[in-house]
C-alpha cells in the first residue's frame, strides 16, 4: 500500500481539507462515533493507517476507532524508535520513522486536546515517503478539531449525568402516604444520549387519613427542567399542606409560579385519595388523563377536566371526583409513557386502555405491566408512572385518623 497523502501537499490543501473536516469529524455528540469519523477522514486520503485512543474517567486508555491497513498499527511505538520530536504550537506531536511488516513506514502521534485538557491520542502511519509540512498541518487540524468535540462530548455528558442524578435524588423518595394507600412508582430516562428532563411525581400526607397523588412534567430539558421541577415540587408541598381541594392547589401553584417570569411552565396532575369515604378529587393542569385498572384487570381512562399548565397565570381549574374501591388501582403517568411520533394522542391512549392486568393486580404489577405493555424502556422521552390503590384493613395512623364531620374544603 501507497500513500496519498501527496496529492494534498499542494498549495490549496489547507482550505480544502479545513472545509472537508469540518463537514465529516462530530457530526454528533458521542465522541466515539468523532474518533471514528477521524479516522474514516484521515485513511485512504491522508495516511494508510489511523487508530484513536480515548483516556478514560480513571486514566485507562482505550483504542475506539482504526482505520486502514491494521498490521501498520500493531506495535508502532516499538517498531519505531523516535527520530523526532516536535513541540510546535499547543499540540505536540511524535515521528516515528522504520519497517513494519516488511515495509517502511513513517507515524505520527497527536494528542487530542480541548480546553487544555488532554482527552486521547492520534496515531497516524503512512508506509513509504514521510508526512511533509503540509500533511502533518492537515494532522493537526483534523486532531483539533476531533479534540474540541470530544470535549464538548464530554461536557455535555458531565451536564447530563448531574441533571439526572438531581432528579434521581428528588425522585428516589418521595413522601411517604398514609398506610391505608400502597404506591408503586418508576423513572425510565430517554436514553443515555438524551438530555434529561422535568418528569416528577410526589405523594403528600394530608389529614384525616387521606393522600396527596401528584405526577408534573415540566416543558423542556436540561439542567433547567430539573431544577424548576424541583422548585415546582417544594411549592406544591408547602401548599398541599394548607389542605386544599386539589384544583384550589393548581391555582395557587399556577399563580406563584406565573410571577417568575424565569420559570418554564409545566404539567401536572393531582388527585387526592380519601379512604375513609372511599373517594378520589382530581385535578389536571394541561396533564394527559389518568387511567384506572378494575380488580378484574380491565383498564379506563377518565376524563378529568384539562386546565392549562402551570406557570400561565391563567388559572381555570376544575374539580372532578369518582368512587374508588380497594380493588381498584389508579394510575398517573407522564406523556412518555404513551406518546409516539407520528401518531394521534387519541390512538397512544387508547393502547393504555386497552391493557389488560392479571385480576387483583398489586400497584407495582401493574406499573410492570404498563412499562412492558408500551415498551417505556425504548420510549423518545423520559417516562414516569406512579400507581396507587387502597389498603383494606389499615388505618392512617394517630396523626391522620379519619374523622367524621370533617368536610375538606
Amino acid at each position: 500500500m501507497t500513500g496519498i497523502v501527496s496529492e494534498r501537499d499542494g498549495s490549496d490543501a489547507r482550505p480544502h481539507a479545513l472545509e472537508e473536516a469540518l463537514e465529516r469529524i462530530g457530526t454528533s455528540d458521542d465522541e466515539r462515533e468523532t474518533c471514528r469519523e477521524l479516522a474514516a477522514f484521515l485513511v485512504p486520503a491522508f495516511c494508510d493507517a489511523a487508530a484513536v485512543d480515548l483516556v478514560g474517567p480513571g486514566g485507562d486508555v482505550e483504542r475506539v476507532a482504526a482505520a486502514g491497513a491494521a498490521e501498520l498499527l500493531e506495535s508502532p511505538e516499538p517498531a519505531f524508535p523516535p527520530v523526532d520530536r516536535a513541540a510546535e504550537g499547543r499540540r505536540p506531536l511524535r515521528t516515528w520513522a522504520g519497517r513494519v511488516a516488511g515495509r517502511s513506514a513513517h507515524a505520527v502521534a497527536l494528542p487530542l486536546t480541548g480546553r487544555g485538557e488532554v482527552h486521547g491520542r492520534l496515531l497516524v502511519v503512512r508506509a513509504g515517503g514521510e508526512f511533509g509540512g503540509r500533511g502533518t498541518a492537515t494532522l493537526r487540524l483534523a486532531a483539533g478539531l476531533a479534540g474540541i468535540h470530544i470535549g464538548h462530548a464530554r461536557r455535555l455528558a458531565a451536564t447530563e449525568r448531574t441533571a439526572l442524578a438531581l432528579q434521581g435524588a428528588l425522585l428516589a423518595e418521595p413522601g411517604r402516604p398514609h398506610p391505608n394507600v400502597e404506591i408503586a412508582s418508576r423513572y425510565l430516562p430517554a436514553g443515555l444520549r438524551a438530555l434529561v428532563g422535568g418528569d416528577w411525581f410526589e405523594t403528600v400526607r394530608l389529614h384525616f387519613g387521606r393522600t396527596l397523588l401528584v405526577m408534573g412534567d415540566v416543558m423542556g430539558h436540561g439542567l433547567d427542567a430539573a431544577v424548576d421541577m424541583n422548585a415546582y415540587r417544594a411549592i406544591l408541598r408547602e401548599i398541599a399542606a394548607t389542605d386544599l381541594a386539589p384544583h384550589r392547589v393548581l391555582r395557587r401553584l399556577d399563580a406563584l409560579s406565573a410571577a417568575d417570569e424565569a420559570r418554564r411552565p409545566a404539567t401536572c396532575l393531582l388527585v387526592r385519595i380519601d379512604p375513609a369515604r372511599g373517594k378520589a378529587d382530581f385535578a389536571s393542569a394541561g396533564h394527559l388523563p389518568p387511567a384506572v385498572f378494575a380488580g378484574d384487570g380491565r383498564g379506563e381512562l377518565l376524563e378529568v377536566p384539562v386546565g392549562p399548565p402551570l406557570g400561565t397565570g391563567v388559572g381555570g381549574y376544575e374539580a372532578y371526583s369518582r368512587p374508588i374501591t380497594a380493588d381498584q388501582t389508579l394510575l398517573l403517568y407522564t406523556d412518555g409513557l404513551v406518546e409516539r411520533r407520528g401518531e394521534d394522542i387519541d390512538t397512544s391512549l387508547a393502547r393504555l386502555a386497552a391493557l389488560r392486568a392479571a385480576p387483583g393486580a398489586t400497584p407495582a404489577e401493574v406499573v410492570d405491566l404498563v412499562c412492558a405493555g408500551l415498551d417505556a424502556r425504548h420510549a423518545e422521552d423520559d417516562v414516569a408512572v406512579l400507581a396507587a390503590r387502597l389498603r383494606p384493613g389499615r388505618d392512617a395512623g394517630p396523626e391522620g385518623q379519619a374523622q367524621a364531620g370533617h368536610s375538606p374544603r
